[in-house]
């Protein structure tokens, strides 16, 4: 698994967004010129004379970029600036003046300003400088973007429970994410590490940047070291290009190593160096490289064991345990089990275009009393294929039969322990095999006789009256 959550666009003057520029500027002359240059561009253009005019064009809006003389009949261009940056902080402005100074330039980029042209100025310095700004503005909005999609996926509302053990990682994760501390996250398989490392990625500093999830069991050694540091041009046979890794690709950003307790000794001692000194040598490089990458590392073993067994060295360890978060198995929270079942039930029925109303009683109490061992990611699988499966608008302990493994549950606790246990264990058992058998029976009665009741009834040995109501019970 390598996956690169990112959304960067590269503009060019050609593939620019056309934008919406206010000229303000009491020279005619300045605001025909830029009107009709920047217009061929495919830019709409308004051209003020007076900051008044002009301030009351940016409320009627909106507006991309602003060309604002510094010395208007009425305002003070940086007054003006100013003034209008407090309503429209994120409004782009391009100062003009003819008396430029230093003072004025510094005091102008104090205030808010992207740039600034010195009159008179060419037509090709004002497309210059118009380029500039603008593919400002589009990468602070692809920025936007990228923060918006990965909150989308990685905010808490997406991760779905109240229990007491994940509101403690909620408050965990709030807690770290903005400090830039390496963190590991320890838990069971399908606990939702690389979910909850997202989530303290968009939480974080860094969240304007792309987040990058590797799994390291999932390359053998030596790709996964040239995946991480790169490499350069023969440094191994078939290596005929330089190759940029992921810390070189990926500084400022978050990276998400996913089952770290498979990393090969080697890599371990070259990730321990990137964590300490931010320094890297690509395979087969001699030129030390740096890189400001935070580290999110996660495993389901037991890393302080594997370090006794020095198969995973100690001092890293010790450099990725800064803050570790645990993530507890779903039978640790199962008051989170009926939310999370109806939250997939919901999720895959938009994705199949199916209407269900939910689970039974029996069926939901079965979902909790499971040991779930795959954790969430087994329930949201058995929830799709009941979904793909289920015909009947509620889902009973009939459809849940053959999803679940009954045969690796723990037998202390199937055993019941009390009168009213022992009760509900011989329902269980009644819903789940007894009643596939009912099913199956009605089935076989029911196509022997081609869909007559009366003689599936007669042919059995029943009454029409309880058959049919035996039907009714299996929803036929």
């Amino acid at each position: 698994m390598l996956t690169f959550y990112v959304f960067i666009i590269f503009h060019s003057w050609n593939d620019m967004f056309k934008a919406n520029i206010l000229v303000i500027d009491d020279e005619l002359t300045v605001c025909r010129g830029c009107a009709m240059i920047l217009g061929e561009a495919g830019h709409t253009v308004t051209a003020c004379q007076t900051g008044t005019d002009g301030k009351a064009a940016v409320q009627r809006g909106p507006y991309d970029l602003v060309l604002l003389d510094i010395r208007l009949p009425d305002y003070d261009g940086i007054d003006l600036l100013s003034s209008i940056r407090l309503e429209n902080p994120d409004l782009q402005f391009i100062i003009m003046t003819g008396f430029s100074t230093v003072q004025t330039t510094v005091l102008a980029m104090k205030r808010g300003a992207f740039d600034y042209l010195a009159k008179p100025f060419s037509e090709d310095e004002l497309t210059l400088a118009v380029n500039k700004a603008l593919e400002n503005v589009a990468l602070k909005r692809d920025n936007l973007h990228l923060r918006k999609q990965l909150f989308q996926r990685f905010e808490f509302n997406n991760i779905v429970g109240d229990s007491p053990a994940i509101l403690q990682v909620f408050e965990s994760i709030k807690k770290v994410a903005p400090a830039d501390t390496t963190v590991l996250l320890n838990g069971e398989s399908g606990t939702g590490k690389e979910l909850f490392a997202g989530a303290i990625h968009a939480q974080s500093r860094r969240s304007g940047k792309p987040f990058i999830a590797i799994d390291c069991s999932a390359f053998s050694a030596s790709l996964l070291e040239s995946e991480l540091f790169g490499h350069v041009k023969g440094a191994f046979t078939g290596a005929d290009h330089n190759k940029i890794g992921i810390f070189e690709a990926a500084n400022g950003s978050t990276l998400f190593l996913d089952e770290v307790a498979n990393l090969d000794m080697n890599i371990q001692a070259k990730l321990l160096r990137v964590i300490e000194s931010g320094q890297y040598k690509p395979v087969g490089g001699s030129k030390i490289r740096e890189t400001d990458i935070r580290i999110i590392a996660a495993s389901n073993q037991d890393l302080e064991a594997k370090t006794q067994q020095e198969t995973f060295r100690e001092d890293l360890y010790y450099r990725l345990n800064v803050f570790p978060i645990y993530l507890p198995p779903l039978r640790k929270r199962k008051e989170d089990i009926p939310k999370l079942a109806y939250y997939f039930l919901k999720q895959f029925c938009r994705k199949t275009k199916k209407t269900l109303d939910g689970f039974s009683d029996n069926a939901l109490q079965t979902l909790i009393d499971y040991p779930w061992p795959g954790n969430v990611r087994q329930l949201k699988n058995v929830v799709e294929r009941l979904v793909i499966m289920t015909d009947e608008q509620m889902v009973n302990n009939l459809n849940l039969h053959g999803h679940l493994d009954h045969h690796n549950h723990d037998q202390n606790n199937i055993i019941p322990t009390t009168l009213i246990e022992l009760k509900a264990f011989k329902q269980h058992l009644l819903d789940t095999h007894y009643a596939v058998t009912e099913k199956a029976f009605l089935q076989k009665a029911l196509a022997v006789t081609e869909g007559n009741v009366s003689q599936a009834a007669k042919r059995v040995g029943m009454q029409r009256s309880n058959f049919s109501s035996l039907m009714k019970k299996h929803h036929f």
